[in-house]
């Protein structure tokens, strides 16, 4: 099969069916992720609480590493939409070699800086003394891997951008089932290998997303793709110019809303004798959370491209109802879902963990959480048809504005001004989500979105 037979053209026909094409392999590719944090956290928990939540809150650091792979991904992502929108098969492939070797070179000076660093940045995040050992660790083996990541991350969104999901899909599959093994084997230890304890579930993510860029660089060794590796290899300044106009908005977004997850978790880790608890129980929360995300993350990406291609190809109005679609779509599925987790929040909560403190405060956590939903719903794919059109200064601000204005504040205030503790914290996360969704509406609404110009490469 090449490269060609699984590619549709996204600016004609059908548009369920063009949102079906995009939205399936990356709601499986999201679930995968979803088993992977599970089982990380899983794992985690079978070793001790501190090491649990140890896990969530490397990751929060783990996702500021990987912020300006995403950011570039998602510059990228846009103009290859354009370009493939257009029938510009050529500037879409240039585009791609642009974005894997820039995004080369920023790993490796972020990698050298976490490694020189490690210590300084778990301080400076507040962890509490009985975790920070553990998380240093971690930091450490995620460093080293962090250009696998990289590249990973950039492939797969030019793949998805020339509508082309089924090899991400792929690649992601034996990724996560790789990952999920590795945890136990590499924790745990099998037959006459000892295992590595804690430290293992970094390690299996490393091992796993290095087996996944050796896929995808065989994959763009095929069909048009295969230019990717023909010269011209030096950087071209002018397009790397246009990719980061669109890169460095999302770039401060992702910035914005990891670093306010992070001071989240140093509010929770200044509550004294209730920080452990509170922490495990957002990181367990924030893991079973993540399943109703599933589905308006992959819708988010289904729209960037969507939204991307059709404004390549002239079509706006065409644009806008997709957007619409894909996002009372997502509506939809994130209300039943909480739903559900609202009403089985102690049943669901009590697979994450044995302790009873921790086990209750994940339940009140949830529970107060699924009223927000619908709004995620609304922010997420709303926001990635945005970015798809290029419209990330204004994605940027709205999420800027509910963290940092709303979110953080009144979380603050709430838990130790007020004494609400965690729960202040939970009401705080309600609060800004109602605002970051009816902003990111108002937004898409009001159409300058139509107007972003990408020139031609």
């Amino acid at each position: 099969m090449n490269a060609q037979e699984n590619r549709i053209d996204l600016t004609k026909g059908s548009l369920w069916a063009n949102i079906w094409h995009m939205s399936w392999p990356m709601l499986v590719i999201m679930f995968l992720n979803f088993f992977v944090g599970v089982v990380d956290v899983y794992v985690a928990g079978l070793i001790s609480p501190q090491v649990q939540a140890a896990v969530g809150f490397v990751s929060q650091i783990l996702f500021l590493t990987i912020i300006l792979a995403n950011a570039i991904s998602i510059g990228g992502l846009a103009l290859v939409a354009r370009a493939e929108g257009a029938g510009d098969s050529a500037s879409a492939v240039a585009v791609a070699r642009q974005a894997l070797m820039f995004g080369c070179i920023v790993a490796v000076v972020i990698t050298v800086a976490v490694l020189l660093f490690y210590r300084q940045i778990v301080m400076l995040t507040g962890f509490p003394e009985q975790i920070a050992e553990i998380a240093g660790n971690f930091l450490q083996v995620y460093a080293v891997a962090l250009g696998f990541s990289y590249i990973l991350i950039i492939s797969n969104a030019m793949f998805r951008a020339s509508g082309e999901v089924r090899k991400p899909l792929m690649t992601m599959t034996v990724v996560s089932v790789l990952n999920i093994a590795a945890n136990f084997i590499f924790v745990f230890g099998i037959a006459a290998f000892p295992g590595l304890g804690y430290i293992g579930i970094a390690v299996a993510s490393a091992f796993a997303v290095a087996v996944g860029v050796f896929i995808n660089l065989i994959q763009f060794m095929f069909g048009r793709w295969a230019a990717i590796y023909k010269r011209p290899w030096y950087l071209s300044f002018d397009i790397l110019k246009r990719m980061l106009s669109i890169s460095w908005p999302s770039a401060m977004l992702q910035i914005a809303w990891n670093a306010g997850s992070i001071i989240l978790y140093n509010i929770l880790g200044r509550l004294g004798d209730a920080s452990i608890t509170s922490i495990a129980a957002m990181t367990n929360g924030f893991r079973i959370e993540a399943v109703i995300f599933l589905p308006a993350f992959a819708l988010n990406m289904a729209a960037s491209v969507l939204i991307g291609q059709n404004l390549g190809a002239g079509n706006p109005d065409r644009a806008e109802e997709l957007g619409w679609k894909i996002g009372k779509t997502a509506v939809v599925l994130m209300s039943a879902m909480a739903l559900v987790i609202f009403i089985f929040a102690e049943q669901i909560a009590s697979v994450f963990t044995n302790d009873q403190a921790v086990l209750a405060a994940t339940v009140m956590y949830l529970r107060l959480n699924m009223l927000s939903e619908p709004f995620m719903a609304l922010s997420v794919v709303l926001g990635g048809g945005l970015q798809g059109a290029g419209d990330t200064r204004g994605t940027m601000w709205v999420v800027v504005t509910a963290m940092w204005l709303i979110r953080l504040p009144m979380a603050y205030v709430l838990a130790h001004s007020l004494g609400y503790g965690a729960t202040g914290v939970w009401v705080a996360m309600i609060v800004s989500m109602f605002i970051q969704g009816t902003m990111m509406a108002r937004r898409f609404r009001g159409g300058k979105w139509k107007l972003v110009k990408i020139e031609s490469i």
